[in-house]
């Protein structure tokens, strides 16, 4: 089942003849169903740790566990393939195209592969209802709200049945009330489809919607609480 590990991950960049420490022997486990947050300042190593996981950039030591799968153990084709159909990427901003509707918005990859089936436009829908955007599938990005737009990101998200599901300051554009409202969303979504996810954020109001708390500072990752 979904789930993610990390067993003393550390990231070094060398610079010369010094060696930069960005990330110092992280370790956490995500389950199935829960919502881990990770708080801390700019610069701390949220982001580094994030792309990690996402399979986005290599950690210099450590073990890093996905699905059951060593990430490390990966060449770059492999790693390309379990980035699209194991991981889901929730951003800052929706990162919605611009010219394509609600709806092709979600089944992109399956056209592009030459293979959106009924089914798949189904399983589109269906989320799309289920995240209150059942009026909006012929939409385009200039005709929603930001926490409409954003919300389409997180169908996005979901649409590939990924493992996981990993969210970068996913309310930084949003005003609180949008905001509280996606975090609401993002921890239905993962407890009800049993993913595992991990969500960076500045903000603490988000907080009681996630499972597990996570610091972060100078590369050093502290379980601050459980929630539940």
């Amino acid at each position: 089942m979904s789930s993610i590990q990390l067993h003393q991950v550390t990231k070094q960049y060398t610079e010369g003849t010094s060696t930069l420490t960005v990330l110092k022997e992280a370790s956490l486990k995500v389950n199935p169903g829960e919502l881990a947050a990770i708080v801390g300042p700019s610069g701390s190593g949220k982001s580094t740790l994030l792309s990690i996981i996402g399979t986005l950039m290599k950690s210099t030591s450590g073990k890093v566990i996905v699905n059951g799968k060593d990430v490390g153990l990966l060449n770059e084709e492999q790693l390309a393939k379990f980035r699209l159909n194991e991981i889901g990427f929730i951003l800052q901003s929706s990162n919605l195209i611009p010219y394509l509707s609600v709806m092709d918005q979600l089944i992109l990859i399956k056209v592009m592969a030459g293979k959106a089936s009924h089914v798949d436009r189904q399983l589109a829908k269906k989320i799309l209802n289920e995240l209150g955007l059942g009026d909006k599938i012929n939409k385009m990005p200039n005709e929603l709200s930001g926490g409409e737009r954003q919300r389409v990101a997180i169908a996005r998200a979901f649409f590939n049945q990924p493992s996981v599901i990993l969210a970068d300051e996913p309310t930084a554009s949003l005003d609180s009330e949008r905001a509280h409202e996606v975090v609401q969303l993002i921890a239905g979504e993962v407890k009800k489809r049993k993913k595992a996810a991990i969500m960076v954020t500045h903000d603490e109001r988000m907080l009681a919607y996630c499972d597990h708390v996570y610091h972060m500072e100078d590369g050093k990752l502290i379980v601050n609480n459980v929630m539940n």
